[in-house]
């Protein structure tokens, strides 16, 4: 019995040890961040804290509950060599739960396909004061679901800043998705597929601000008390955007109890270039959450059998059409406090012979008006 009580409390110890297993990395003294990693028991707690700049590939692959924390200056930087496995990613999280990156930089090369991938069905993972800059930033894939609080992705090459990719989730909270000004074409926030739900966060000079398409879905909620803020804001000053938003192929764009504020979208040239486009049998819930002010383009265009609701929301001094409704798609205007103000643009409500905008009612100070079907309620007189 005593060997027994013996052997038991050497189990015990040996598990609390890997409960509370920490690790320290120097990447500047020549230590690796990698190789560090691939010595902890994977199914323990374990936290590493790293200084320095490590030029390595870093891989998390089927770990439970891991901390990587890096001190002032942290970085994580591709190395000049690219693996012969792709898609290339400097950090790679896979098939793992409960994973905490925290305090550091990732910098990739344009043959990156992303600066950090979590995927495999990963879940909890959480980034926290995270930066990346480089090749498409931030990439969820294969029904992974992240936390981004605090990240900052600058995008130098690539398309997308933030992918949700294969019904992966993300939420991110108090972001920054920005471009240099130079003349890439890069998208803020590409959603296929996926879903994300987004608070408090900026996406500044992208060509397509947000981009959602193959039956993917965006949500703007207050749904973190403890964010610093809750509004998204998509702010163009450089001139280069072509949509604000994008939303197509039987996808969706919900506005909650975040608002969406839109200024300086489109180009002068029109067409389809605006604030929000929503095409191709997909919708836009905004409620009174939508705020459009200013600019070259559109304000909404709603085409090829797809719906928006606004009830309340503004649209505001933009170059051509307010509200824009074509090719079989609709446009409701339910009774809003305030009401929906659609004032001040090019043309202010526009269909075409095969469109339909209701509730004329709800809607103020609409002035230019070019469409024949506009009915002043929800719907046609009811039986």
């Amino acid at each position: 019995m005593l060997r027994s009580i013996a052997l038991a409390a050497v189990v015990l110890s040996s598990m609390w040890a890997s409960a509370d297993s920490t690790a320290f990395v120097d990447c500047g003294a020549g230590q690796s961040l990698n190789s560090t990693i691939a010595k902890i028991n994977k199914f323990a707690s374990a936290t590493v804290r790293f200084k320095g700049t490590c030029t390595e590939y870093v891989v998390v692959d089927g770990f439970q509950n891991l901390t990587i924390k890096g001190l002032q200056g942290a970085t994580i930087q591709q190395p000049a060599t690219d693996p012969s496995t792709s898609p290339i990613y400097v950090l790679s999280v896979k098939a793992s739960k409960g994973i905490t990156l925290s305090g550091f930089a990732v910098h990739s090369r344009p043959s990156a396909f992303s600066g950090i991938g979590v995927g495999k069905g990963s879940t909890n993972v959480l980034l926290q004061n995270v930066s990346t800059e480089g090749s498409w930033g931030i990439v969820a894939y294969e029904a992974s679901q992240a936390w981004l609080v605090q990240v900052n992705v600058n995008i130098t090459s690539g398309y997308a800043a933030v992918s949700a990719f294969d019904k992966s989730d993300v939420h991110i909270v108090d972001g920054l998705l920005q471009r240099p000004a130079d003349s890439a074409f890069h998208a803020g926030l590409l959603v296929s597929s996926g879903h994300v739900t987004i608070q408090g966060t900026t996406i500044r000079d992208m060509q397509q601000s947000i981009n959602v398409n193959d039956s993917g879905s965006v949500d703007l909620v207050n749904f973190d008390s403890t964010a610093a803020g809750v509004d998204v804001t998509i702010d163009n000053p450089a001139g280069t955007n072509l949509n604000g938003v994008i939303v197509s192929d039987s996808s969706s764009l919900n506005l909650g109890s975040a608002k969406l504020r839109i200024s300086n979208a489109g180009q002068p040239y029109g067409g389809d270039s605006g604030a929000v486009l929503v095409s191709n049998g997909s919708t836009l819930n905004a409620g009174a959450s939508l705020f459009i002010s200013g600019g070259p383009g559109q304000g909404v265009v709603v085409s090829n059998n797809s719906h928006v609701e606004l009830a309340g929301s503004s649209i505001t001094g933009v170059a051509h059409g307010g509200l824009v409704v074509l090719n079989l798609s609709t446009a409701g205007m339910d009774v809003g406090n305030p009401l929906t103000t659609i004032s001040g643009n090019g043309t202010d409500l526009f269909c075409d012979s095969k469109s339909q905008i209701a509730g004329a009612l709800n809607i103020a100070n609409a002035t230019t008006v070019q469409c024949n079907n506009l009915l002043p309620g929800q719907y046609e007189n009811l039986p």
